[in-house]
Formats: structure tokens, sequence, C-alpha cells
């Protein structure tokens, strides 16, 4: 149908047409009825109106059939021009992939002599010919790198169809906008208030002028801002491009301070927190902290990297915690945790699964320092499932039935649970770790961890109190200096109370031979006085002769790799207990010339678990995070789910036998 006619026949015109003829007709009928004459001058007038609009419509019709017509010509003109002249590229191509078109714009990127059409696409230019296979059925743009540019790339396969937008310009500013964006950091100096203790006026100044002398020219070398907050504290900030040219370094200004000023008898050592890919500068500062309090918590010495939504990156870490001198710490801990007791309606201690002595023994020292504050405190605890050195201290406690009936399960501990209630978690700072995660859950927002560990990436959201001090022995030892800011009325420690603390003591530390500082010493001088008995731990860490022979049985399947490593893997249709392997660990290290042992053996259907010990610089604490699990610079462990003994150890021998990672790359790529 014509555009003309399509106009005409409008329904609003017809209508309007209608209505007319209609008046018409009504108004010769009435002329005709008053009079002939009348009817014929009304007739005669009707006929020459109808004349006059017929040729009037007809003239309309006329101009705007010329109009559209002109309009289409000059919209396909359009349409033309804007095809050979727009600048995007385009190509035409049979089923074939042969060239049947491409317009001036796109001719541009091939040679100015080369024939086009009717070549097949891969004939001219392969590069081009596998980005239209590959993205051939693909609806959605994508940006791709041709001759050395970059385009918006798309194919419609329907009309066999290919269009690019050169981008160049936009990718160059995009990616300048990347390399730009800031990053913030905080760097704190973990031991200079203990280190210039004791030393003169110049040597602080010598000490601090270093340095601070030796971070500036590592800043200004790699374009960043540094900024003096504190004797202790400096402000870091900087572009992207610095901060992975940072990461690929390892951070190597730590190993270069720390070792400069260990010749000087004051080894320092630093720890970082750096914050990225936020605009917020608020968020960002926030962040930054946050992560300069997980290095902290992971013993200092070392570098966290994480954005808001990102996963955290370890540099560094390659020294063990060095003991605090001051117990100023553990005074405010201490009253802080009063405080927050006096708050609660009642108080839940909770110990880590699979629970030592260590645990048991920390929950035991919260629950008395509760009482000595006179608050009302329940420990959770399993009712099944113990090693039997926790086995042989329930039949103990059958002895001590006050403080028997103050353990209660995970589920009567949920049902007791109130918003005013207060859950201290000991001994860990995993929630998934926990014995009840559901409990860890409900007390979300009223939550208090204790512990000697290094602090992982998983952390509960919100605790009211931290306390974790990587560098003590045990989780026992933080417990017990306490007992020093404790009402004097009260009363003190009974004497199955003090003696698992000392067995938990005694354990982490290997019978005082590893990780015990001075501080462990007055600890457990403390538990002695306080009742501790070297007889009854004795008896509670024996062990059934049937997981010695086992014990025994896995040591003989020990491996060395490099001749630093020892490796021993369990049956893979046998069970073990993982005391044992962590046992087996330990004896390990007491061959000549290794470094680091490793254990593998399966605990239940689903569960592998493998047990790490080191000495010397050697840090299995991030091989074991590598393989999803955690612990201390010397002594750490992972639990694998369902996998094969067999793929967990090819998974750990590719950490360790991987000729790139060397000891000091294994500690610092994290």
């Amino acid at each position: 149908m014509k555009p003309a006619q399509q106009t005409v026949e409008r329904p609003l015109m017809r209508a309007t047409i209608s209505l007319i003829v209609l008046l018409a007709g009504l108004a010769t009928g009435m002329g005709f009825l008053v009079h002939w004459l009348v009817g014929v001058i009304i007739l005669v007038i009707v006929i020459l109106g109808g004349l006059i609009i017929g040729w009037y419509l007809r003239q309309s019709n006329r101009g705007i059939r010329k109009f559209l017509t002109k309009l289409s010509q000059e919209v396909e003109q359009t349409q033309q021009e804007a095809l050979l002249e727009m600048p995007i590229g385009v190509i035409l191509l049979d089923d074939q992939n042969i060239i049947k078109w491409i317009n001036p714009y796109m001719s541009q990127y091939f040679p100015v002599d080369g024939i086009l059409v009717g070549r097949k696409l891969a004939m001219v230019d392969s590069e081009l010919a596998k980005l239209v296979a590959k993205y051939r059925h693909d609806d959605t743009t994508k940006v791709v790198s041709w001759q050395a540019r970059k385009f918006e790339f798309l194919v419609q396969d329907r009309v066999n169809a290919v269009y690019l937008t050169d981008i160049t310009d936009y990718e160059a500013i995009n990616e300048r906008y990347q390399r730009e964006q800031l990053f913030l950091g905080n760097i704190y100096l973990d031991n200079y208030a203990e280190i210039i203790q004791g030393m003169s006026d110049s040597a602080v100044s010598n000490l601090h002028n270093y340095v601070t002398s030796e971070l500036m020219q590592w800043a200004k070398q790699h374009e960043l801002l540094l900024k003096v907050v504190d004797d202790d504290n400096f402000l870091l900030i900087g572009h992207d491009y610095s901060l992975k040219q940072l990461e690929s370094e390892n951070f190597n200004v730590l190993d270069t301070i720390r070792k400069n000023t260990s010749q000087q008898n004051s080894p320092v050592t630093i720890s970082m927190g750096i914050s990225y890919g936020q605009s917020d500068l608020m968020k960002l500062a926030a962040m930054a902290q946050k992560n300069l309090d997980l290095a902290l918590g992971r013993g200092g010495d070392q570098v966290v990297v994480r954005s808001e939504s990102g996963q955290a990156q370890f540099y560094g870490g390659k020294t063990n915690p060095m003991e605090k001198r001051t117990r100023v710490r553990s005074r405010m801990i201490s009253q802080a945790l009063q405080d927050l007791m006096t708050q609660a309606d009642q108080i839940f201690i909770m110990g880590h699964t699979a629970p030592d002595l260590d645990s048991v023994g920390a929950t035991l020292g919260i629950r008395r320092l509760a009482e000595m504050n006179q608050h009302e405190s329940w420990i959770v605890m399993n009712q099944a499932g113990y090693h039997s050195d926790i086995q042989r201290l329930m039949g103990e406690l059958d002895n001590y039935q006050e403080l028997k009936s103050r353990i209660i399960t995970p589920e009567e501990a949920l049902k007791r649970a109130t918003d005013d209630s207060l859950l201290v978690m000991v001994d860990h700072s995993k929630p998934s770790l926990s014995i009840s995660p559901a409990l860890t859950e409900r007390l979300a927002n009223r939550l208090v961890i204790i512990d000697h560990h290094r602090r992982g990436e998983e952390f509960p959201a919100n605790p009211l109190l931290v306390y974790i001090e990587a560098y003590a022995s045990s989780t026992c030892e933080l417990i017990t200096e306490m007992f020093e800011y404790q009402p004097r009325e009260s009363r003190g420690l009974a004497k199955i109370e003090a003696t698992v603390m000392l067995a938990g003591i005694r354990i982490d530390t290997k019978s005082f031979s590893q990780n015990a500082g001075t501080r462990t010493f007055d600890a457990a001088s403390y538990l002695r006085s306080a009742g501790a008995d070297g007889e009854l731990i004795q008896r509670l860490i024996k062990e059934s002769p049937t997981n010695f022979m086992q014990r025994n049985h896995l040591i003989d399947t020990v491996e060395f790799w490099g001749d630093r490593f020892a490796v021993c893997v369990g049956q893979d249709d046998e069970l073990y207990d993982p005391v044992l392997a962590a046992q087996a660990a330990d004896m390990l290290l007491q061959v000549t010339g290794i470094e680091a042992s490793f254990v593998i053996v399966r605990i239940d259907n689903e569960t592998i678990a493998m047990s790490a010990r080191a000495l010397g610089e050697f840090n299995v604490q991030v091989v074991m995070e590598k393989l999803g699990g955690g612990g201390h610079h010397s002594k750490a462990a992972a639990q694998i789910k369902d996998q094969s003994v067999a793929e967990v150890k090819q998974a750990l021998q590719a950490i360790l036998m991987t000729p790139t990672e060397t000891t000091d790359e294994v500690e610092e790529t994290e």
C-alpha cells in the first residue's frame, strides 16, 4: 500500500469523511422537505463542496507522497553514507567465510593494494579469522586485541556480519585508571617499644632514624608517599602499579630492616596492612587497619594485602613471634574480660573440636575466672569422641562433681543461651573449628576470643574482645597470667584445674623444649604453686599399647624429600587418631638434617588430616594454609575433605618440591 493511501485511510480521516457525508445527506434531505428548489440548491452546494474537497485531498496526497518519497531517498542515502563513513568496521561473509563486502573504514586495516572481496578471511588475516571462529556463536560484545590495538568485537552469525569498533584510546584511559588506583597501608614496628627499653637516647634516635630512612628510601624507590604518624607507626599511600611491584618483590624491605637491625642486636620486625580496590578513602583506611590487625594477630613480621571483597594475600611471616616483655596487655585484657562478664547473665566457654589438654585447660581456667568474679558459667563440650588423655581427664573429674556439673552439651548450651549471654572461644579463632558453630553464630555479637595461634582469614565479624598472642606457648599460659589480677579474697585454682592447665602448657611446649619463653616458666611456676600434680599429668598423657604400636608403624613409612623434609603417609583404608599424627611428626624432627616433618592420615571416611612440625626458620604454617589449614610457625595442621591420602600427598609434594620454591619462597609467597 502506498504512503498516500495509508494517510487517507487512517481511521480518524475515514470517520471525518463519513460524518461530512452524513451531514450533507441530512441537509439535502431536509432541503427537499422544505421546498424542492431549496433541496436543489443545497445539493448543488454539496456537490461543489465535495469536488473542492476531493481536489484538495488529491493535492495533499500528492504532496505527502512526494515528501515521503524524498525522505525515503534521503534516509537510504544517509544509511549508505553512514555504512561507508562511520568509524565502525563491517565485514560481510558468506557461509564459507569468503568476504562478500567490506566497508571503507575496515579496509584501512588491510594492505592498500590487497584484494579483499572474494577471498577467504583466513587467507586475508588468519588472526581475525580465529577471532571470528571463536566468538561466532557469542551474542555479546567482546574486547579483543588485533593488530596491536583494542576492539569491541561482535559477530552476527545470523547474517554473517562482523563488526569491530576501535577502542584503543578508551582502553588506554581505562588501563591508566586501573594502574593509578590508590592503595592505602598502615606500617607498624612490632617490637619497637620492647627493643628501646633500656637503650640510651642516642641509641634510640639512631635506631629510629635508620628504620625511618630505610622506609623512606624504599618508598621513594617505588613512588610511594610515606608519612610518619608516630615513632612506631607510618602511613603509606601509592598506586596500584607500585603495589604489584611490591608484591613481586615479596616486600623485601621487611627482611632488609630485620637483618640490618639484628646485626646491631636490636632486631626490628615490621607488619603492614594494605587495602586497595576502593574509592571511598574511609573504607580503604578501615580495611587497611583490619589487615594490619590480621598481620599482628598472625605474629607480625609480615604483610597482609586485601581488598574489601577479596582474599587476603600474605607476605613474610618468616620469623617466630617474639615474646613481649611487658604484661600490661595481659592486665588490660583481664580487666576488660571482667567488665564483659559483669554485663552478661551467664558465660559459655568453648574450645575447638577434637579438644586437647590446652583447649580443655583453657576452658577450666576461664570458668574459674568467672567463678572468682561470682558469675555463672558453663563449659561446652561434646560427650564422646575424646582422645585417650581427655577420656582419662573426664574420669578424674568424677571426683569433682561440682566442676563436672558445669560441663554441658552444645544442644543444652543453645537452649540456655540468651541475647545477654557471653561466649568465650579459647584455643581457636575460626568459628568452623568450634565445638558448636551454631552457638558461635547464636552469640556472634557477644564473643570473646583468647588464642595463641596465628590469626587466619576466617574470623568472627564483631568480637567484643580479642586476645591473640602468637608468641605465647599455649592458651593456658595466657589465661594463667590473668589470675594475678583477680580479687584476692576469691578462691583460687583447684588442684585439678591447675594440673590440666600445666599439662596443656607442657604438651604444647613439648615438655618446655619448644616455644617456651620466660613468661611460660612464670606461668608454670604459678600453676605448680597452685597445686598442679606432676604425677597426674603423667597419667593423663600416657597412651595405650595400641596407639603406641600404631604410631611406630606410621613412622616406619617415613620418606625423606630433598634431605630436608620427612613425610609419613598412613594407609588410606585405616583410620588414625589425629593426636598420633601429631606425635609422629614431633618424633620425626629428631632426625638429623630434617627441617620439617609432615604426617598424612585418614581420620574418618571423608577427612584426611595432616600434621606439620618444623625447626628453625622453615614456616609450616604457610604450607598448611595453602592446603586450607593453619597454625603456628613451627606447628600447624590441615584437614582436607573428599580426597585420598595419595592425592593429599601429591598436593604437599607440589608445594614442597617445586624447584622455584625454596624455604624462603614458601614462606614469602603467601
